[in-house]
């Protein structure tokens, strides 16, 4: 199942768990993972691609190793809102991990969060070497923070 609707994605979900997040790039994919109680979420790693059945197959074994009860995927919208040809690619990429990994997906607007991700390395006046390394899976960890305070609002009695 695949939605961009948290509700529903809620709806889905065990009463809590860990949660990963994914940015998928055309290169890499970062990676970040929730606490089981929803209260952070920390920039894992960056995934190198290489073939589709491999990444998919690398995020399962991952998945199952964290006991990953769900995954929230940025999804790259156009500044005003439209899917892209990236964003059709992203969602078909969600699909197959979906299926493949058996677990509810979240779509999650992504728009900012690279650019957030990158100023606040800049600010910390991150070399641009380091930055290269660890944009993604903090990108993933953006994109996962801004998912969790949704759910959080969706949570009984919040």
């Amino acid at each position: 199942m695949v939605t961009t609707d948290a509700g529903d994605f809620a709806a889905r979900l065990p009463a809590r768990g860990r949660l990963l997040a994914l940015d998928i790039g055309t290169k890499t994919i970062g990676i970040a993972t929730a606490s089981a109680d929803w209260a952070f979420a920390s920039a894992r790693q960056t995934l190198k691609r290489t073939r589709p059945s491999a990444d998919v197959e690398a995020l399962k074994t991952l998945a199952a190793a964290e006991g990953i009860t769900g995954i929230v995927i940025g999804l790259p919208l156009s500044m005003n809102g439209s899917d892209s040809e990236r964003t059709q690619s992203v969602r078909a990429q969600a699909r197959n991990i979906a299926r493949a990994i058996g677990l509810p997906v979240l779509l999650w607007d992504e728009r900012w969060s690279t650019a957030a991700v990158e100023r606040a390395l800049i600010a910390a006046d991150v070399s641009r070497a380091k930055r290269a390394e660890r944009v993604d899976a903090l990108a993933a960890a953006h994109i996962l923070e801004g998912a969790l305070a949704r759910l959080a609002r969706l949570a009984p009695g919040a």
